[in-house]
């Protein structure tokens, strides 16, 4: 029997996903390092703006300080690493997004509680400028200089142990790790958790008359978030081999936000659809000195304004024109 298009559509998209999996693992066997070392970073922004959506598009919080976190875990696995390096490199990731999940969790307590709405993306901007500075003026973290000389590290597996400083198996480890990350966030969007985070995000006040706890779904899907953005910054750390406070900036919390809006909101691969394409237009635009951001921002300006919807968005209106089938809601 002919399977329905309810029915094809998320088979599709598995295979899509699974493309772009396969294209990520083929990379290094056709480019150069260059480009491997962009794909890296790439991978892991398309799951730093994953996590943010899953605040956004899920529950309707809006955060501007998003960075902070992923700074947080970068910092907390790098310090880790060198003061217990004979602690195994998965348990030091994963405490690295535990503790990102605790303080997002201690810090929504507080603020979710007193404030919703513009309230909070204000107070995430202030959080994300106090680690900044915290983390520029602490000399056990390199200060302005930045924590220099995080080491790749060796992973045991009990019948043999993977150097992930050789060669491009940490390129592989990035690429498998953010896999399993975006099928976490997946996996928690279309799970029961997930339907009441979209109930929340459509309408709180009806969601709250029906019995739902708003703030602990909201405080729930903010814990959430920032623990697998943690993750992605513990993963970053040894990737570029130096953590700098940049990472914790304000700037840095408007990638995703950004990433969200050129990919889709409404899409749950939006946001890695967007960081991809952000990386397309700034490597495009590198040898154009002096006016590079000019131009990426321009053709940022243009997209969004062109496709309110994102490139998915528009990607989903052409198919309804070509076929005549009116999207899902």
């Amino acid at each position: 029997m002919e399977p329905s298009p309810a029915q094809a559509s998320p088979l599709m998209r598995f295979g899509l996903a699974m493309l772009c999996m396969a294209a990520f693992l083929a990379l290094p066997g056709i480019a150069d390092k260059g480009i491997v070392f962009l794909a890296g970073t790439v991978a892991l922004q398309m799951v730093f703006g994953l996590t943010w959506n899953l605040m956004f598009g899920q529950t309707g919080l809006v955060s501007f300080g998003h960075a902070s976190f992923f700074a947080v875990g970068g910092y907390a696995y790098a310090y880790a690493a060198r003061a217990l390096p004979q602690v195994h490199p998965l348990l030091t990731f994963a405490g690295a997004g535990l503790l990102c999940a605790a303080i997002a969790a201690l810090v929504g307590l507080i603020a979710l509680r007193r404030s919703q709405g513009v309230y909070f993306a204000i107070l995430t901007l202030a959080l994300s400028q106090i680690v900044y500075l915290v983390i520029s003026s602490s000399a056990a973290l390199g200060r302005e200089d930045g924590f220099t000389g995080i080491r790749r590290p060796k992973l045991p597996l009990g019948w043999t142990t993977i150097d992930l400083a050789a060669g491009n198996a940490y390129y592989y480890f990035i690429v498998v790790v953010s896999a399993l990350l975006a099928g976490i966030v997946w996996w928690v969007t279309h799970s029961r958790v997930g339907r009441v985070f979209r109930a929340i995000q459509q309408d709180p006040e009806r969601a709250a008359f029906l019995g739902i706890p708003v703030q602990r779904y909201r405080l729930m899907s903010y814990a959430i978030a920032s623990g697998v953005a943690g993750v992605t910054g513990a993963l970053f750390g040894p990737w570029l081999q130096i953590l700098t406070p940049e990472v914790a900036h304000w700037t840095a919390s408007a990638r995703p936000i950004l990433y969200t809006l050129l990919g889709g909101v409404h899409f749950f691969w939006g946001p890695a659809v967007g960081a991809l394409g952000f990386a397309v237009l700034e490597y495009g635009t590198r040898t154009l000195h002096g006016i590079s951001e000019i131009v990426t921002g321009a053709i940022l300006l243009a997209v969004v304004l062109a496709a309110p919807g994102g490139i998915l968005g528009a990607v989903a209106r052409l198919r309804q024109r070509i076929t005549g089938k009116e999207r899902r809601p």
